[in-house]
């Protein structure tokens, strides 16, 4: 049971209408790692970061038994950094500094030792991910792919040759119309599934998750919360409580993909109750339980006719 996680590891500066953070650990890698660490299974992450990173960093992740020897550091760069300011609504942002420092010639290098079961490729360039995926020695049973828009208005076949490669692929309801060139989620799902992979995941934030392969569809709602303080990197806790979940019980079935959308998206709903990452730091499995029992609930009904 072991899952490997390639992509950023950043520092964040965030601005919400609940106040701004300081320099603080972020990236896709670190939010979907602290995720899948509640899971007690084998972690491996493969990044860079540079000199400002610290020890203390990370240490920060080796305490939740997050393998960090396979992180490059270079000590004379700095760390990939992005700011942002949330509007009102915290459902749209303003980027305020994307400085991609170490990462700016940035190619992985997968050790000879990893042989992972699950592999997530984090929000990334096409070319690394495809990089990744030929470096393996043995192809993982599972390949997640987590991408965004930019790479579609900037690295189309790329990103087209790497989706062919992968298993499942998870983007947000826009990135899905923007790949597909279709409004309707339905249609865009039937012509993504068209691509390669076997299993869709459409994020749709506050509303929820839609799962889709070719024969069915599953829809997970989000559970209501009264507040919102950050939703940085929710989408990448959602994707490590999804494959942290995978890893540990080795069922690639639909129905266990429902339920690890679910244990994602409980996940993700514990994100955004504080700044960046903290809330993952913090959580234990009792208050986890509890929310998996929260969804639970909130799922479970049925209907006399």
């Amino acid at each position: 049971m072991s899952l490997l996680i390639v992509g950023v590891i950043a520092f964040d500066h965030i601005e919400t209408p609940f106040g701004k953070s300081e320099k603080m650990l972020g990236g896709p890698v670190t939010f979907s790692a602290l995720a899948a660490s509640h899971f007690n299974i084998k972690i491996d992450v493969i990044s860079v970061v540079g000199g400002d990173f610290g020890d203390q960093n990370l240490q920060l992740l080796n305490n939740q038994n997050i393998s960090t020897k396979n992180i490059m550091v270079y000590p004379d760069e700095k760390t990939f950094f992005w700011a942002g300011k949330y509007h009102n609504d915290m459902n749209s942002r303003d980027t305020l500094a994307t400085d991609l420092n170490v990462y700016q010639n940035y190619t992985p290098t997968v050790s000879k030792e990893l042989n992972p079961t699950i592999l997530l490729l984090g929000n990334d360039h096409p070319k690394n991910q495809l990089e990744v995926i030929n470096q393996l020695t043995n192809r993982p049973k599972l390949i997640v792919l987590d991408t965004m828009n930019y790479w579609m208005d900037n690295f189309w076949d790329e990103l087209i040759h790497v989706i062919n490669e992968v298993d499942i692929i998870t983007i947000n309801d826009s990135e899905a119309r923007q790949l597909s060139g279709e409004y309707s989620l339905v249609k865009a799902a039937k012509k993504i599934l068209q691509m390669g992979p076997q299993f869709l995941i459409i994020k749709k934030g506050e509303h929820g998750a839609l799962l889709f392969s070719k024969e069915e569809v599953f829809f997970a709602p989000a559970l209501p919360l009264e507040e919102v303080f950050d939703p940085t990197g929710a989408g990448d806790t959602f994707a490590g409580g999804f494959v942290g979940y995978l890893t540990k019980t080795q069922d690639f079935s639909f129905e266990n993909l429902k339920r690890a959308v679910i244990y994602g998206s409980a996940m993700a709903s514990f994100c955004v109750e504080k700044f960046g990452p903290e809330r993952l730091f913090e959580l234990n499995k009792d208050s986890f339980n509890r929310r998996i029992k929260a969804f639970e609930r909130l799922t479970n009904y049925q209907i006399k006719i």
